[in-house]
């Protein structure tokens, strides 16, 4: 059997098992499980559906650029989220895992394991990919953190203003020699 037809017909297999453990990394991941529909279950809805384009990506060679999309639905999610930089690229790493699971329980496609070096590198540039998109998007983060705290947008939404917390600070500290 050839790795590209294996592959193709374990999907619906490859794909859930994967989401699974995707969804599994987080701290309630039955409600990301059970709800279908992306209005009450953005985050599951969007991981199901960019790690299943994600995968058919692989499947037709698309290459980077054909990766993008996919990997900006997942991993934009997971980087505005307590996930650190391992955490929110391991689902990508994982995909071998999967596909080795899923292989292994089959006797028409055990023997491709041994095969599966290219597929390997190809898996791993997929996660070097997400790790630019996580840059990225923790860098946007960032931004607009410091963007909200120069336009003093912050004051609104509740934060204080650095220079306003530096007045209390030193308020307390005089405070506390006067008595």
């Amino acid at each position: 059997m050839e790795l590209k037809k294996a592959l193709t017909d374990k999907k619906k297999d490859i794909v859930a098992l994967w989401i699974e453990r995707t969804l599994d990394s987080y701290i309630s991941p039955g409600f990301f499980k059970k709800a279908t529909d992306p209005f009450a279950n953005p985050v599951g809805s969007s991981i199901t559906t960019g790690l299943t384009r994600l995968f058919d990506a692989l499947l037709e060679g698309s290459g980077g650029e054909g990766y993008a999309g996919p990997l900006d639905q997942v991993v934009r999610i997971r980087a505005v989220q307590e996930f650190t930089p391992a955490q929110a690229i391991a689902p990508f790493l994982e995909l071998k895992w999967v596909i080795r699971q899923i292989f292994s329980s089959d006797k028409a496609t055990k023997p491709l394991i041994a095969s599966l070096d290219h597929l390997d590198c190809e898996i791993d540039r997929i996660a070097l990919a997400a790790f630019d998109v996580y840059s990225g998007c923790r860098e946007q983060v960032y931004q607009n953190r410091v963007d909200e705290l120069k336009s003093g947008r912050s004051i609104i939404t509740g934060s204080i203003c650095p220079s306003a917390l530096l007045k209390q600070e030193r308020k307390k500290v005089e405070q506390q020699r006067g008595n």
